[in-house]
């Protein structure tokens, strides 16, 4: 089937995604029709289905390139060194980068149970792919001594938890900056493991 005429897929396919991710986050994904998302495009209801096949794949899409995208990130931003040294670079990173998406952020973490089977698993693995990255920091700060955890899972499932955290309250012109914001996660997230804060800006 044919585009609508006048419509450019390069444009409008980035802007539904766009718009059904601003509206999962704001309502919930159970909540959003398609007919609200084209309209939210400012194309009907009909042509919504020229750029996606349904509103599962919009949401699997979502989840899924919020992930592959951090992963990627962090892979560039990794300092590598000393295991304190990348856990103050990974909370820093980890807090900005998620500040920069809240609505990605809230839409992966809180509709997963309304993914299908599939795409759940897909989702999972590519979390547990993310998750691997401080485990496998705070396993070498653990083995090293830099660093005292009783359960190293435990204690990044809890980083994890901790930074991600940041987006919920965290609001632009308020007591403090990003970058305040960043350097006392970052110490946070090394008095969690007993390491020592770095002296970072």
């Amino acid at each position: 089937m044919a585009r609508p005429s006048g419509s450019d897929a390069g444009v409008t396919g980035p802007r539904v995604r766009e718009a059904a991710e601003r509206l999962f986050a704001a309502h919930g994904y159970a909540a959003v029709s398609m007919r609200r998302i084209a309209a939210e495009v400012g194309i009907g209801a009909g042509a919504l289905y020229h750029y996606t096949p349904d509103k599962q794949t919009l949401l699997f899409q979502s989840m899924r390139d919020h992930l592959q995208e951090v992963i990627a990130a962090w892979g560039k931003a990794d300092p590598g060194g000393a295991p304190r040294v990348r856990l103050d670079a990974f909370a820093r990173f980890h807090v900005r980068f998620h500040l920069d998406r809240p609505d990605a952020v809230f839409v992966a973490y809180m509709e997963l149970r309304a993914l299908e089977p599939e795409n759940f698993a897909i989702i999972e693995a590519l979390r547990r792919g993310y998750e691997a990255i401080p485990r496998a920091i705070v396993a070498a700060g653990a083995a090293d001594g830099s660093m005292r955890v009783a359960d190293v899972p435990l204690a990044a499932n809890a980083l994890i938890a901790m930074l991600t955290g940041v987006t919920t309250w965290y609001r632009e012109g308020g007591r403090l900056g990003r970058a305040e914001v960043e350097a006392l996660y970052a110490g946070m997230a090394l008095g969690l493991v007993g390491g020592r804060a770095l002296a970072l800006p």
